[in-house]
């Protein structure tokens, strides 16, 4: 990529000899060094030098040549009608664009034509519709030294604050996010940000603290930021988002008058969901897919009719409340939508008629809307009243309903403007005609009279000349290059009137103009040039009148936005039969709660209920693989998020704390690029849980020590679960296949066991997936590896030594440890004496030398692939 990047070192080196054009190509390269420029010349954006031979390579068009008198250079262009999509190929290469274009009227000068970076196009940027996912903010993220975090959508205007204490907390915050870019300032870490975030160094000064703050203030008065590390990343975030609105002709930057709130938050004032809960709950994607694609939390809740409401509802699943009042009034809100279902029915129907309010406004800020947009914002806008009258019998049963009530503004003024002013169905053009409605300015009425009777004038010339002259054949035309003409074929040429002057000569054919005739056209041309003008003038200054509603237009996106979230929540309530939780409460208590997920991907799935009362908040779960204790514990998770969301949940009943954070050690997996092992995931995860959960927490944990050996492995369950218990007090879900850790539990005053029954019979095991009080008695790990397909001799091998007499020592103690640490779900047993010397085994006994070959087993290092074949050698030599 960076080949393409800065002044093309080709032509730098030449840059006296340049012509004025590609002088003026070489500044602009040089001024947006962090960018490939793409330049207009005519139709078409060109590249040049190295710039051009990447270009070409990336969108796989072809290499041109130009010449000119200092030399020959490469050229690569792509053409302005379609360059949407060649941009959006450009950024996916990893590029910044800079979009140069004309800015002076090529006929209105008879030099160089002015040239100027209209926008800088990046991953964090967009505001192109063509460019921009619906369904989610694209958020441009700013991070400081000392932790301040800006995010900036720069085609919504959501622009929010904070302040964190340590790097891990900011990798948590942009995963809850997830910005496509981020602008770093010096000295600020770059490790938090994702892979497929684009990282961008800014200029130094952006993050002075005075440049900074001045720049805020700017836009928002009174600052309300806490902090300096906060003021240092809004304020160069602000002046990164003006770089990439590109200048204006004179080069000035101009402020970007939509961004009109600034929201300092907290990141404590909501659930935290850090990265490792978001993905292994699989909230915003799945890791797994249940037989659904796209199986993850925010589709299965998304109801939601427009892409206002959409972004609402996934960033109130990205943040879900702590606050027990604003989620009753969120609940309160999908209550009373529940009951009112032709209400809501109808009030769905009008929101899918709802353009992007939030984006719209913001182009038309920005002025980059066309008469479409207008059109569009307009269309939007009259839908609001019917939107009031759908929610107006449900005000009584809900606050929240009721503000979004009166926050629904149709903006009558704006809809009028629009309506008065923009034709119905304007072309796609803004400075080519028929934009403006005719009636809305005398002027221009006048201009399109005159083209009109010109016009209308010229078409009779046809028949009058063809009388006139006798000659059936006469034409009245038009091209480009001479106007209007009269074409007279060659054999008629002796019946051509005095008045006709020559105009063309063609080979079968004369064509001719006459004195009116040129009159007429000067005329028509007149008119035609001076009533585009007006036009575009006209549109411009409502659009600039539009513009000044900015603020009242984005309120009203936010009430339209909201009320979506909220129909789309009572609809899943209603559709798939959740209930209203008690939030608040002192422990889980829920009844017939189900995975809102899976349950839409299995025919039966069995509900369960969770008691975890305040004062016995630990459950250790224990049962076979395959019998549901992960989903089982996801879903308690999820149902807690859910509830805090303002969401009913899919249960019987459901009473629910308020949870502040969610920890999660769920499934085993690895971090090749950074060195580390499962297990010490795992341990890192862990170490995470019992650092920062406290006693409004919820930790749900699967299989912890299952990395190392079963003794190692056991040890560390169970020091875990006593220290849970004892110190930290978070409501927690245990699940694993050490057995010995129920026993453990017994021992504990506030923790029980539960297990998942099965039931062995003649044709295998039978998972009930039922949640039953008590300790499982068996893992019934033979038969999930024979479901599995591991080979027949192996599962034969594996039934004898269960069925057979074993003491302690026994070669299977040491076979189901090895077995434990290299698969992820398989039973978990005691270690063995490592003392013991020989076992018996069908009748006879194990050698030493083959237990000394299983002691010098590296449990941590053997993938599962190893142990089945340590496991078929050792079988084979004691048959």
């Amino acid at each position: 990529m960076d080949e393409a990047l800065g002044p093309p070192p080709a032509m730098a080196e030449r840059a006296e000899e340049l012509t004025p054009m590609l002088s003026q190509y070489l500044e602009l390269c040089e001024r947006y060094d962090d960018a490939l420029v793409l330049f207009q010349v005519g139709d078409f954006y060109e590249t040049f030098c190295e710039a051009a031979e990447a270009t070409a390579r990336v969108l796989e068009i072809t290499l041109t040549q130009r010449e000119d008198s200092t030399g020959t250079y490469p050229m690569a262009g792509i053409p302005i009608d379609n360059a949407e999509s060649y941009i959006e190929t450009l950024l996916e290469a990893g590029y910044r664009v800079a979009v140069a274009d004309q800015v002076q009227d090529p006929d209105e000068t008879s030099g160089l034509v002015d040239r100027a970076v209209t926008r800088v196009v990046t991953p964090g940027t967009l505001t192109e519709t063509e460019l921009l996912e619906d369904a989610d903010n694209n958020f441009v993220a700013c991070l400081t030294e000392g932790y301040g975090l800006a995010l900036l959508d720069v085609s919504t205007g959501d622009f929010y604050a904070t302040r964190l204490d340590r790097q891990e907390a900011v990798a948590d915050e942009l995963e809850r996010f997830d910005p496509s870019e981020a602008v770093v300032g010096p000295d600020a870490p770059t490790e938090p940000f994702a892979s497929g975030c684009m990282v961008t160094p800014y200029e130094r000064s952006a993050f002075d603290l005075e440049t900074a703050r001045e720049k805020v203030e700017s836009y928002f008065g009174a600052t309300p930021l806490a902090s300096d590390a906060e003021v240092r990343a809004c304020g160069a975030l602000l002046a990164y988002a003006e770089y990439a609105r590109g200048g204006t002709t004179d080069g000035e930057i101009e402020q970007l008058d939509y961004l009109n709130h600034l929201t300092r938050y907290d990141p404590r004032e909501y659930m935290l969901l850090d990265a490792v809960a978001l993905r292994s709950l699989e909230v915003f994607e799945p890791r797994h897919v249940h037989g659904l694609e796209g199986a993850a939390l925010v589709e299965t809740l998304d109801e939601t009719a427009s892409a206002l409401g959409g972004r609402r509802l996934r960033d109130w699943i990205r943040r879900p409340l702590l606050d027990t009042d604003r989620i009753e009034a969120r609940l309160d809100a999908v209550e009373a939508l529940v009951r009112s279902v032709g209400d809501r029915e109808r009030a769905l129907e009008r929101l899918a008629d709802v353009y992007d309010l939030e984006r719209l406004v913001a182009r038309v800020s920005r002025g980059r809307a066309d008469a479409r947009d207008l059109r569009a914002l307009e269309s939007t806008l009259s839908v609001v009243p019917a939107l009031r009258e759908c929610i107006a019998d449900s005000t009584d049963d809900s606050e929240k309903l009721a503000a979004v009530h009166d926050r629904l503004d149709d903006c009558p003024d704006v809809r009028e403007l629009i309506d008065r002013a923009i034709a119905e169905s304007p072309p796609v053009e803004i400075t080519e005609g028929g934009v403006i409605s005719e009636g809305f300015d005398e002027e221009l009425d006048e201009l399109r009279t005159t083209e009109r009777e010109g016009k209308a004038w010229i078409d009779d010339l046809e028949q009058q000349e063809r009388e006139r002259t006798g000659v059936d054949s006469l034409k009245v035309g038009h091209n480009s290059v001479h106007g209007y003409y009269i074409e007279v074929t060659n054999p008629n040429l002796d019946s051509v009137p005095d008045d006709y002057q020559r105009r063309q000569t063609l080979k079968n054919s004369e064509r001719f103009y006459t004195p009116e005739l040129k009159e007429r056209e000067d005329e028509i041309i007149r008119a035609e040039d001076r009533a585009d003008d007006l036009e575009y003038e006209r549109f411009r200054e409502v659009r600039g009148e539009v513009a000044e509603e900015t603020e009242r237009i984005q309120e009203t996106a936010a009430a339209v936005s909201e009320l979506d979230a909220l129909c789309a929540l009572a609809t899943v309530a209603a559709q798939y039969d959740y209930c209203r939780p008690a939030v608040g409460c002192e422990g889980i208590d829920v009844e017939g709660g189900r995975h809102p997920v899976v349950e839409r991907t299995e025919e039966a799935f069995v509900p369960n209920p969770t008691d975890l009362p305040r004062e016995r908040p630990m459950a250790v779960v224990t049962g076979p693989n395959m019998s549901g204790k992960s989903t089982y514990m996801r879903q308690v998770a999820l149902l807690c998020v859910m509830a805090q969301v303002g969401s009913f949940v899919p249960a019987r009943s459901a009473a629910l704390p308020v949870v502040d954070r969610v920890f999660t050690r769920v499934g085993a997996s690895d971090d090749i690029a950074g060195g580390r092992s499962t297990f010490m995931v795992e341990m890192t995860e862990l170490a995470t849980i019992l650092e920062d959960a406290d006693e409004d927490s919820l930790v749900v944990l699967d299989e912890v020590g299952r990395g190392t050996s079963t003794r190692d492995g056991y040890a560390i369950a169970q020091a875990a679960t006593e220290y849970l218990h004892d110190e930290v007090g978070a409501y927690t879900l245990f699940a694993t296949h050490h057995h010995e850790l129920t026993d453990v539990a017994e021992d504990l005053p506030r923790a029980r066991n539960y297990h998942f029954a099965a039931e062995r019979g003649p044709d295998g095991v039978t998972f009930e997936h039922d949640l039953r009080e008590g300790a499982a008695t068996a893992s019934y790990g033979v038969e999930v590896a024979n479901v599995a397909g591991v080979p027949a001799p192996v599962v034969q091998r594996a039934e004898a030594l269960l069925d057979a007499e074993v003491g302690e020592g026994s070669a299977l103690d040491r076979a189901t440890a090895l077995e434990d640490t290299t698969t992820s779900d398989s039973p978990a047993t005691p270690a063995a004496d490592p003392t013991a010397g020989t076992a018996s085994t069908d009748g006879g006994e194990l050698p030493e030398e083959l237990l000394a070959e299983l002691r010098a087993v590296d449990l941590a290092d053997t993938t599962p692939l190893e142990a089945l074949n340590l496991l078929s050698r050792l079988q084979s030599r004691v048959e």
